[in-house]
């Protein structure tokens, strides 16, 4: 039974790796279902056993990337021990990942369109915002942040991190776009400052 289940999870990672690959590549619209199971080594019938239709296949891979991009949040806040810096690392972080040519297709483009803006406004709840709020909590706890309501910031400063990944996103020179969103971003936060 236990090695069942070990191969059920290996046969849904590779097919979530795979299907990851054609929507970076090719976009919701243009990935193929029978393409990606042949190359996961599968039928089509056993990727429907998995994943009901493209659109679920897709949902999970999305979450795939969301946690993904929030991994590197954490990663990149926890080389600093100070809370200000840990906030403005997290905020780079987030912008870098999500223009990345491995997320951004799927994660600025396609999630949106292809799952509603509600559905994946929660996804972003659950991983990137959810990892703001905590901090900016623990910030408004150690009396370092001006007054005001954490969920406004919370909203506020996602909204901010989004667009600006989505005008990167669009930019021809990425890297000088992205440098004027790091120092944008460093002089937002410090308005927030207590």
């Amino acid at each position: 039974m236990r090695r069942n289940k070990e191969e059920t999870n290996e046969t849904i990672n590779r097919l979530i790796e795979v299907a990851r690959g054609y929507f970076t590549e090719h976009g919701y619209a243009d990935s193929s279902l029978e393409e990606i199971a042949k190359e996961s080594g599968l039928t089509r019938g056993a990727l429907y056993h998995h994943f009901k239709n493209k659109k679920g296949l897709f949902h999970v891979v999305l979450e795939s990337v969301q946690k993904d991009v929030a991994e590197r949040i954490e990663t990149e806040a926890a080389k600093s021990e100070d809370v200000w810096e840990q906030l403005l690392l997290g905020c780079i972080a987030f912008v870098a990942a999500a223009v990345e040519p491995q997320n951004k297709r799927i994660m600025l483009v396609d999630g949106p369109a292809v799952l509603g803006w509600e559905t994946w406004r929660s996804m972003d709840e659950h991983n990137s915002m959810r990892l703001l709020h905590g901090q900016l909590q623990i910030m408004e706890e150690q009396g370092c942040l001006k007054p005001g309501s954490i969920e406004a910031m919370t909203h506020c400063l996602s909204g901010a991190l989004n667009e600006s990944a989505l005008w990167i996103a669009q930019m021809p020179d990425y890297e000088q776009a992205l440098a004027d969103t790091k120092v944008i971003i460093s002089n937002m936060l410090n308005g927030f400052r207590s």
